[in-house]
């Protein structure tokens, strides 16, 4: 089974103008996205708080996080982006596809729309 990516902006809140492009694996294992810190910080994003996060391998480990507008396939959402590693690949997690209506379908792998997004 392949990887799902999608093309991602972020961007600060509080900032007029820039932003911070790039191809994210869609992981719908992960609650909150991840992006390289370097990259958070060129943007004007800063930490709000702290949070343990378990990794894939089941380790634990403390990351910044701040607040940003997400857009990707068309849509506008905001949320937690979590300051990641400098080499870090950029992840799209699930509250931010959940929050646009937006699923994985796991026969191929692809994104798509949901009818409408469930308030129940």
């Amino acid at each position: 089974m392949g990887l799902t990516h999608v093309t991602v902006r972020l961007k600060n809140m509080t900032a007029p103008n820039g932003g911070y492009e790039a191809d994210f694996l869609v992981d719908t294992g992960a609650t909150d996205s991840l992006a390289p810190g370097a990259e958070l910080r060129k943007i004007g994003l800063l930490p709000v708080g702290k949070t343990v996060y378990e990794l894939a391998n089941g380790a634990l480990e403390e990351y910044e996080y701040g607040l940003a507008e997400i857009t990707f396939m068309g849509e506008v959402t905001a949320g937690r982006i979590i300051f990641g590693p400098d080499d870090a690949e950029p992840l799209l997690g699930v509250t931010a596809l959940e929050s646009v209506g937006i699923t994985i379908d796991p026969a191929n792998r692809t994104l798509k729309r949901l009818p409408a997004i469930p308030l129940k």
